[in-house]
């Protein structure tokens, strides 16, 4: 399979129509992101925006048809190419320095105010790189690739929100600051390797390689980065703690104010002409780079109890905490198995409902008439007290992040006991052919 760097897809997509360019001057304070939002789904050029000279592309991996049509796979099959990678890691190219086009332009008087960092909600705590991907290298461990957002206090300061997870501890392994990369404007392939939650020391773009050629280069730092990214910033992870947010979360709600480390950057690498990649907070581009990697892995867990058939984490879920999976039920309690599995598979998770292989997991009537017509709340049910939540969830305790979590097996009974539960499937025609 032929690698396709971002700017690369989105050369194909203006091919074949599929890409609306916006010529008019946008604001990056707010205005922006509105059109961003307005046009959600659908992919978009900004290609003159206020205070900046270089453009600016959203949504671009808005949907899973656009993730597939990058990948070269039916959607349908995305969840086993992902799966696919996961469970086998391949070694990326590495590039000569001179060949890669990511470093093509190099810029030592770093000013981030020159990048057309957007302000994305008026409540924000300032412009934010959301798209970022921080890649951080210990002796030991490896390689880590994980995506954080950056709130600008400075021409060359941002604040980095840094959960209690693997870059946190690259950080405490290097004595409380660290040299890192930021990638910006990378390739799908990368961008969903970032996501993939997997073990302490397993490098991501490992499965990026996996999913899709992956050509990387060594930064004088030491770390690799995406050869054909857009841009490139070689940093350093700090002390220094300063106020971070507040900032709309993959719940399209206001995350807090904390306290986070201050990221210093010492030097831009860009390619000619870059392209910024700018991820609208709580957008369908946010949620599907963030919830679809989780399928894979509920997938997993599931198909060791019962025979999983598909997983579809979805976005009136917030991408994050609701998921739909669909089961070939052979025994009774399938549905209650694949329940727990699925929770296994996915600690955020907080409702899952599990329907049966005749119900289209991404038709949320489906997903309801299952529900409506097979599942009976006294014995179907299952619910988890006292649960370790997600920090996303405002609902959660805001300190400890406890939650219920709930269980809904929407399968229908092995023995019907007189009873039909079969959904009537009407024949399907070419409607253009009787217009």
């Amino acid at each position: 399979m032929k690698s396709k760097s971002f700017r690369d897809f989105l050369n194909e997509l203006a091919k074949k129509k599929k890409l609306i360019k916006i010529k008019k001057k946008v604001s990056r304070h707010l205005e922006a992101a509105g059109l961003l939002k307005a046009l959600d789904g659908n992919v978009v050029v900004l290609e003159n925006v206020s205070g900046s000279e270089y453009k600016v592309a959203g949504n671009v991996f808005s949907t899973r048809e656009l993730v597939a049509e990058c990948l070269g796979v039916k959607k349908e099959e995305l969840v086993a190419k992902m799966m696919s990678a996961i469970n086998n890691p391949t070694k990326p190219r590495v590039a000569e320095r001179k060949k890669a086009p990511v470093l093509e332009v190099a810029e030592k008087n770093v000013d981030l105010s020159k990048l057309p960092v957007l302000f994305h909600c008026e409540k924000d705590g300032g412009p934010y790189f959301s798209s970022a991907v921080i890649v951080a290298r210990d002796p030991e461990l490896g390689c880590n690739c994980s995506f954080h957002r950056l709130m600008v206090i400075g021409k060359d300061r941002v604040v980095a929100r840094i959960l209690p997870r693997h870059l946190e501890e690259f950080i405490k392994r290097a004595g409380g600051e660290l040299d890192v990369a930021v990638v910006v404007g990378a390739p799908v392939n990368f961008l969903l390797g970032a996501a993939t939650s997997v073990k302490l020391g397993q490098n991501e773009m490992e499965i990026a390689n996996s999913l899709m050629p992956l050509e990387v280069v060594e930064l004088e730092n030491g770390i690799q980065v995406p050869a054909h990214a857009e841009f490139i910033f070689e940093a350093t992870i700090t002390n220094e703690m300063h106020d971070e947010g507040p900032f709309v979360d993959l719940t399209e709600t206001y995350d807090i104010v904390r306290k986070q480390r201050v990221m210093r950057i010492n030097k831009i690498y860009h390619r000619r002409d870059p392209i910024y990649h700018a991820l609208l907070p709580g957008g369908l581009e946010h949620k599907i780079l963030m919830g679809m990697p989780r399928e894979p892995t509920i997938f997993n867990e599931v198909n060791k109890v019962a025979e999983c058939r598909g997983v579809n984490i979805t976005p009136g879920g917030c991408s994050w905490l609701h998921a739909v999976v669909s089961i070939k039920k052979k025994n009774a309690d399938d549905g209650k198995k694949a329940i727990e599995a699925a929770f296994l598979g996915h600690k955020s998770l907080k409702h899952v409902v599990v329907v049966d292989d005749d119900i289209d997991i991404y038709d949320p009537n489906e997903v309801e008439w299952a529900i409506a017509t097979r599942f009976q709340a006294d014995k179907d049910l299952t619910i988890k007290t006292h649960e370790k939540g997600s920090s996303l969830d405002p609902s959660a305790d805001p300190n400890t992040y406890e939650t219920t979590k709930a269980g809904i097996d929407a399968t229908k009974p092995l023995i019907a006991h007189g009873k039909n539960f079969e959904k009537a499937r009407y024949k399907k025609v070419d409607v253009k052919k009787y217009l």
